[in-house]
């Protein structure tokens, strides 16, 4: 695949109550803010169980990470429909991979955004690693 900068990649979900249950589970943390039910009957979305949604296109891409940093901006809940939208920023063509920046705004349903994000990485070229 030949990125630039400038490329833009989307994805996006629905957080159910049952995935951000075995979430909890299989990551360990159960604060009660992601077990017990808010007042309009809704369980809060583990803030890196929302970020997986960008692992989704770095996984499309072959982007192996090696840097990524998060700021949470406002709470998901089951039912959010969020859409992450990930910009190439930066493509160095190295030896046998090119280094990739990149950043991520995470939106609710609603447009607003709930998890902005820049991660820095790999992606090993195909035709030399053979």
């Amino acid at each position: 695949m030949n990125l630039k900068p400038g490329d833009v990649f989307t994805w996006q979900r629905t957080f159910t109550e049952e995935e951000t249950s075995q979430f909890a589970h299989l990551s360990g943390d159960m604060g009660r803010h992601h077990m017990v039910h808010d007042e309009q009957g809704r369980l809060m979305v583990h803030g890196l169980f929302t970020a997986s949604i960008g692992t989704k296109i770095g996984g499309d891409l072959n982007y192996v990470a090696r840097e990524m940093n998060f700021e949470f901006i406002r709470p998901v809940f089951t039912g959010d429909t969020i859409t992450c939208e990930l910009t190439i920023t930066e493509v160095t063509p190295m030896d046998r991979y090119k280094k990739i920046a990149m950043k991520t705004v995470y939106r609710n349903q609603h447009g607003k955004e709930v998890l902005i994000g820049t991660s820095k990485g790999i992606i090993k070229d195909e035709a030399r690693s053979s």
